[in-house]
Formats: structure tokens, C-alpha cells, sequence
């Protein structure tokens, strides 16, 4: 645990002690990405970078489900929407939740894991994440997932 300072405390309650929390002040971070191939791979950049500050690179499994996740909803955003993305994420009691947001109005939907080159996105979203959603705001859409930041059963429900 940390005090304002950044000073380190042990926990004083020894039941959460095996749910890694990030930092406090550090819990959120947002980006817009322009419409361009090379976003992709900088919302990724950004998911590894953010988890590192957060101190929640201890799952190696986190950080690399996470960057998979966020880079097919990138995807999604940058071929079905064509517009600037958002990408936001927060941790907080034991879940890292990640969200896109786009101009595009077109709901995703989850395909079945065929032989085509495209359409499994959501598919992995859907095989990999604890929940995920979709909602409409204003002109666009934002197309969230979650992921438990420890492997504690439980954590993060």
C-alpha cells in the first residue's frame, strides 16, 4: 500500500493483500489515436506502458491479453468506423478494464472462429475477457472488455 507520498505501508488488512491494486493517482489513463495504420500498434504500446506504471506486469498473461484485446478493438475502430479512436483504461479492486471508443455506430458482433483472415476479433474478446459490452454514445459507440488484474479466484468479481 502506499500513502500520498508514495511512501510504501504494509497492508493492513491481510485479506486483500493478494489483490495487486495499482498505485494510487495512477488508476486511469485515456488516449485519442488518428485514424492511420500505425495506431494499432501504439494502443498496444500504450496498454504494455500503462500496466508497467500501474505495476501490474506481474501477470505476464495480463499484459499480453490485454494487448491483444485492445489491438483488435483498434482494429475494429480503424476498418468499420474510420475515425479518430479513444482508448481508455482503469484498474481498480482487482479488475483492468479497457475501452474504445469510436465515431462508428455499427454494433460488433461475435463470429464463429473460422478459416477467413477476418472477423475473429470479438471472438477472442469473447473467449478471453470476463465480460465485455458495447454501448452507444452520442455519434459513435464504445466497445469495452475486462480483465481480472490477479489470479486469485474471486478477484476482481
Amino acid at each position: 500500500m502506499l500513502d500520498l507520498s508514495g511512501t510504501p505501508h504494509p497492508d493492513s488488512d491481510a485479506q486483500f493483500a493478494a489483490y495487486p491494486q495499482p498505485p494510487l493517482r495512477a488508476g486511469h489513463s485515456s488516449v485519442e489515436y488518428d485514424p492511420r495504420p500505425t495506431a494499432v500498434r501504439e494502443a498496444r504500446t500504450e496498454v504494455r506502458r500503462q500496466l508497467e506504471v500501474w505495476g501490474l506486469t506481474d501477470r505476464d498473461d495480463l499484459v499480453d491479453i490485454a494487448e491483444l484485446l485492445v489491438s483488435e478493438l483498434a482494429t475494429n475502430a480503424l476498418l468499420h468506423s474510420a475515425s479518430r479512436f479513444r482508448l481508455t483504461l482503469s484498474a481498480a479492486h482487482g479488475v483492468l478494464r479497457c475501452e474504445v471508443r469510436d465515431g462508428g455506430r455499427r454494433t460488433p458482433q461475435v463470429l464463429e472462429a473460422g478459416a477467413s483472415e477476418s472477423g475473429r476479433g470479438m471472438f477472442l474478446v469473447n473467449a478471453l475477457a470476463r465480460r465485455w459490452g458495447c454501448h452507444q454514445d452520442g455519434q459513435g459507440k464504445t466497445v469495452w472488455f475486462e480483465l481480472g488484474t490477479c489470479g486469485a479466484d474471486g478477484c476482481g468479481s
